[in-house]
């Protein structure tokens, strides 16, 4: 049975990439040694969990500050009062998540939202109505090069685009439904890009499916994943929800042309009902949320065999994934 991560802690065993930050901000140090500092961490955490032998280690769960500001940067979601610093790429994403006042100017950081049900909060992008969404970054595709210099099972994951625009922050007249389309064509060039660089795995995170999803919500995830999908070419796209259960939207999920679906067994208190009733497609694989990436203690193992052993008996052993829920 093979074995799975969503993401991996990026602060370092030593909150290393804390105090390389805290220095880069105080300018003892530059920014090519902050990215040093980053890319260092970035290896040891590959390394560690090639040597555990996990079969789907994620690329692009890492970030310098927050991974909703990353996803914003990447589709060039900067609203022109940062633009306007004339900051290096580096300094303008600091300038996002942490305000600047400098010789350049003075700006307030975006806002903070606290994300789901941790004790995280996210930096909440801002979509005006001259914003132009477009692929503009590299950076999902930059360290997919570099990890796969030491690794092949790679997936590279990224926020999806549901869970993004639903907690974008709109500032002008135009709203969501303004700007998907364009964002579900700027999805589909990022897995065009992904596949030109031999990306086989993509993993789109979609937390927010296991909230209270209305008609319209489940109408919006449906017409971004038409798009998303239907221009995937080669690369197998994993639909990954943790925090919670799908009950809203499951017969939904496993009708699209997913190649695999990652559902929370913990905190998703429906997950293994909604499985048991329904059924799970025997073309898609069941990357299961068994093990808590949140809980600092010893992980439950008769709990999380039960699970799959009750997993297995409907979708059968080589269709399932142990996964971690986040």
């Amino acid at each position: 049975m093979r074995t799975a991560v969503i993401g991996y802690p990026r602060v370092g065993k030593d909150r290393e990439l804390k105090f390389a930050s805290e220095k880069y901000f105080k300018n003892e140090i530059s920014e090519n040694e902050l990215k040093d500092t980053a890319k260092r961490l970035r290896r040891e955490n590959l390394d560690l969990q090639k040597a555990n032998g996990i079969d789907f280690i994620s690329v692009n769960d890492f970030s310098l500050y927050d991974n909703m500001l990353d996803v914003a940067v990447l589709f060039n979601i900067i609203p022109d009062r940062y633009r306007e610093l004339s900051l290096s790429e580096t300094d303008t994403f600091f300038a996002m998540a942490r305000g600047y006042q400098g010789e350049k100017g003075n700006v307030k950081a975006l806002a903070m939202k606290k994300w789901f049900n941790t004790n995280y909060h996210y930096i909440v992008p801002e979509i005006d109505d001259n914003t132009e969404i477009k692929l503009v970054g590299t950076k999902p595709f930059d360290e997919f090069k570099e990890a796969f210099e030491h690794a092949e099972n790679l997936k590279v994951s990224i926020i999806g685009p549901f869970t993004f625009l639903k907690l974008a922050k709109y500032t002008g007249d135009k709203n969501i439904s303004d700007f998907e389309q364009v964002l579900a064509k700027e999805y589909v060039a990022y897995l065009s890009k992904l596949g030109e660089n031999g990306v086989k795995w993509a993993e789109f995170d979609e937390p927010y499916l296991v909230r209270d999803l209305t008609l319209d919500d489940i109408k919006l995830f449906e017409r971004l994943y038409r798009v998303i999908l239907a221009g995937k070419g080669n690369i197998k796209v994993l639909l990954q929800t943790y925090f919670g259960d799908v009950r809203d939207i499951y017969n939904l999920l496993t009708q699209l042309d997913f190649d695999a679906i990652g559902l929370d067994f913990i905190e998703g208190k429906k997950s293994l009902e909604l499985v048991k009733k329904n059924g799970f497609p025997a073309d898609k694989l069941l990357f299961a949320g068994v093990v808590n990436g949140k809980n600092i203690w010893k992980n439950n193992y008769g709990k999380s065999l039960e699970i799959i052993r009750k997993l297995r008996e409907i979708a059968g052993n080589d269709n399932i994934v142990v996964n971690t829920y986040l």
